[in-house]
């Protein structure tokens, strides 16, 4: 399948947008409290609490890029693919982790907004995939 022409996407949908900015604020949030985690036991820092800090930079840094290049088609959801089953495994190790009644409120929050920033990037990359390549499955014809 062909993506539709770059002339027919000129800005990102009101959608795609606000989605974006949940995915950044989520990411922001997470980063914020993983960096507290982080400072409270310098000393000794699990892996998993490692990686997700790394999602959630890379996801703040790579989110600024992408309402940027958001005009470009495939770029976003190239980065919407990519960040989708990185956030995935971050989700899994939050839930593994913090999901007892004895987990501080800290810990449900990472947990939380793990999942929105999962939530709302699985559905950037289904309306990605369908806004890119609607009008080219509609302008097909028989010969």
């Amino acid at each position: 399948m062909a993506r539709a022409s770059s002339s027919s996407r000129s800005a990102l949908p009101p959608f795609f947008l606000l989605s974006n900015i949940i995915i950044w604020i989520s990411a922001v949030i997470v980063m914020g409290i993983l960096s507290y985690f982080i400072s409270l036991s310098p000393n000794y820092v699990a892996g998993h609490i490692i990686y997700e800090e790394v999602i959630s930079v890379l996801t703040v840094a790579f989110f600024l890029l992408s309402l940027i290049l958001g005009t470009y088609p495939g770029y976003i959801l190239l980065f919407n693919i990519i960040f989708s089953y990185l956030w995935l495994v971050s989700v899994v190790f939050t839930a593994s982790e913090w999901s007892y009644d004895s987990a501080s409120a800290l810990d449900h929050t990472v947990e939380a907004f793990s999942f929105i920033a999962f939530f709302f990037l699985f559905f950037n990359v289904i309306f990605d995939w369908h806004y890119g390549y609607r009008s080219y499955s509609r302008n097909t014809s028989a010969v």
